[in-house]
C-alpha cells in the first residue's frame, strides 16, 4: 500500500481548490478542508485571532495534507484496519466523516461480522474488519466500495439538493460516484445505463 502521506497526498488532488458551494452543507471548502474543519480543530492560519472565509483560502496543498494524515487517519485510527480496507475508507473518511466508519460496520455485519455501527474504531471494528479480511480478502475492498457508492446515491435520493454530486447534467455519473468506484474493480462499476436507470426517478 502507499503511505500515508501519498494517499493524502492524493485525497488533496481529487479535492481540488477553494469552492463555496450553496449546494454543499459544508460551507467554504480548500483541498477538501471545510471551514467547519479548521473550526472545530482551532487551526487559525491567517493568525488573525478568528477563523472565518479567508483562512480556508489561505489553506495550503501541504497544510491540508498534514490535516488529513493527523485527524483523518491516525486519530480515528484507520490504521488499524485491515491494509486492503485503508485507502477507500481514509478517502471516504476525508467526504463524509464518520459516516465512512458506519458503511463499513454495516457491512461487516452484513456478511456476518457483527460490529455496533457506532462511526467509531475500537476493537469490536477491528477484529470483524480483520476477520472479514481473512475469510474474504478478495471481495471485502470492492464489499466496501459498492457499500460506499451506495451511501451517495441513497443521500441523493434523500437530499435532492445533493444529487448534483452523483448525476452530472449530461446525467453521467457525478464526482461521488465516480470516486466510489476508483476503489471498485473495473467489472462492478455500474455502466453508463445501470447509473442512468440508479437515478431515473429523480427529477
Amino acid at each position: 500500500m502507499p503511505s500515508v502521506r501519498t494517499l493524502a497526498t492524493e485525497i488533496v488532488a481529487r479535492e481540488g481548490g477553494f469552492v463555496n458551494d450553496p449546494a454543499d452543507p459544508g460551507g467554504p471548502t480548500n483541498h477538501g478542508v471545510t471551514i467547519g474543519t479548521l473550526r472545530r480543530l482551532g487551526i487559525d492560519v491567517t493568525a488573525d485571532g478568528k477563523i472565518d472565509e479567508a483562512d480556508v483560502r489561505q489553506l495550503s496543498a501541504d497544510q491540508a495534507v498534514d490535516i488529513f494524515i493527523e485527524h483523518f487517519f491516525r486519530r480515528p485510527g484507520i490504521g488499524s484496519l485491515p491494509e486492503l480496507l485503508q485507502a477507500s475508507v481514509f478517502d471516504m473518511f476525508v467526504n463524509a466523516g464518520s459516516n465512512a466508519i458506519r458503511v463499513l460496520q454495516r457491512l461487516l455485519t452484513d456478511m456476518g461480522f457483527p460490529c455496533t455501527p457506532d462511526g467509531a474504531i475500537g476493537p469490536q471494528t477491528i477484529k470483524a474488519a480483520q476477520t472479514a479480511a481473512e475469510k474474504a480478502a478478495p471481495y471485502l475492498s470492492d464489499a466496501y466500495g459498492i457499500a460506499r457508492r451506495n451511501y451517495y446515491y441513497a443521500l441523493a435520493d434523500s437530499r435532492p439538493a445533493s444529487r448534483r454530486f452523483a448525476r452530472r447534467r449530461d446525467g453521467g455519473k457525478g464526482g461521488w460516484i465516480l470516486r466510489a468506484e476508483e476503489f471498485i474493480s473495473p467489472k462492478y462499476r455500474l455502466s453508463a445505463a445501470q447509473h442512468a436507470a440508479r437515478v431515473a426517478k429523480w427529477a
